[in-house]
């Protein structure tokens, strides 16, 4: 298939626009247009993952880490970055990086960490806000359910598990047209009075363009009346981190357990154990230490992340525990994540999970 087509699909779940400000998500190799038949999955984009890629015959690297976070100023070879961007061009391979976008949405990273811990009752740590606007639009009564349909089809009026949300009134609407219109009701020329509904409806900020496209499609009028307001609402299914429960409580020391098991943690720093049961977890994969007063602040008993500084362990002040297993070993099962995501998509796509440990931190047991 085309790669846009592949691409377009990765970034309906995990938007481009979702992505943290200094990240660099999206395709980073590759032309569009170009035709893929097998993808290979890692969590970083290295020397080695290219190389496997063109040894299995893959023609494009999803990873979770973008190998260009920095613009590239020249491509001489010199750093690992250029020579990994170089030999992706020679082999006519794709590199795209799905990020800290994969970070935020609900069925991301996070998720996965959840799942692996088995917390239940998951809800974004912190939401975004900023990402949600609102539609405001005038139709006749006759046009209202057709108008509705389309803009939910095009992905607005989703409040957290609803669907379809939004508000109506009925009102009177004027206007005159020109000589040269041509209205859906009343003459040129003379004031017409139409009974209306006012249709209000949230969206995120994202899909603006095809929900205008939509709504002009559906609506009768030759002049459509709108409006649109950006919103400083939370989007709860968008943003860092996540929150769930363990189904029973249990002891720290049982937890730590499961942490270092389920999550194949070879090492984990923690704080000061505060002999209190577990039940509430935060979660964040990779380096979530700016997250650590929305955990305790959510009433979190643990905190499972990663790249804590040694003062910043500080922080806790016996208030949580919190559980740094590593950057690698926190992000580390995104891969199965990506490739459980294609494969269910696209099953007759060829899909490949990388044999390459890409951890540079290597440990002395």
């Amino acid at each position: 298939m085309k790669l846009s087509h592949l691409t377009s699909y990765l970034e309906s779940l995990a938007p481009l626009p979702y992505q943290e400000d200094y990240d660099n998500s999206g395709l980073i190799v590759g032309n569009p247009d170009m035709d893929v038949h097998q993808a290979l999955f890692s969590l970083d984009c290295t020397e080695a993952i290219v190389d496997e890629a063109v040894a299995r015959s893959c023609d494009i690297i999803i990873s979770h880490h973008p190998i260009v976070f920095r613009g590239l100023k020249k491509l001489n070879g010199k750093t690992y970055v250029e020579r990994v961007v170089e030999k992706a061009i020679k082999n006519d391979i794709a590199i795209y990086a799905i990020h800290t976008n994969l970070d935020n949405v609900m069925e991301g990273v996070n998720a996965k960490i959840c799942e692996m811990l088995e917390l239940e009752n998951c809800r974004i740590l912190s939401p975004k806000n900023g990402l949600l606007k609102k539609l405001v639009t005038y139709v006749p009564e006759d046009k209202a359910e057709q108008v509705r349909n389309a803009l939910f089809h095009a992905g607005a009026g989703n409040i957290g598990d609803y669907s379809e949300c939004s508000f109506n009134a009925d009102g009177t609407g004027t206007f005159k047209g020109g000589e040269d219109t041509t209205p859906y009701v009343g003459e040129p020329g003379k004031r017409h009075y139409e009974n209306e509904v006012r249709i209000e409806t949230i969206y995120p900020a994202n899909i603006e363009s095809k929900l205008l496209m939509a709504l002009f499609l559906a609506h009768p009028y030759e002049e459509v009346a709108y409006d649109l307001y950006t919103l400083s609402n939370q989007h709860q299914q968008v943003g860092s981190g996540m929150i769930g429960e363990l189904e029973e409580e249990i002891t720290e020391e049982e937890f730590l357990f499961v942490i270092k098991q389920n999550m194949q943690a070879k090492v984990i720093r923690h704080t000061a154990l505060t002999g209190k049961k577990v039940k509430r977890v935060a979660v964040c994969g990779g380096s979530g230490s700016f997250l650590l007063n929305y955990a305790i602040s959510a009433g979190a008993d643990f905190f499972v992340t990663a790249d804590f500084k040694y003062h910043e362990f500080f922080d806790a002040e016996g208030k949580l525990v919190i559980a740094d297993i590593g950057h690698f070993e926190s992000e580390q099962f995104t891969v199965q994540l990506l490739y459980d995501i294609i494969r269910k998509k696209f099953p007759n796509f060829a899909v490949r999970l990388t044999e390459i440990n890409t951890n540079p931190v290597k440990y002395f047991i």
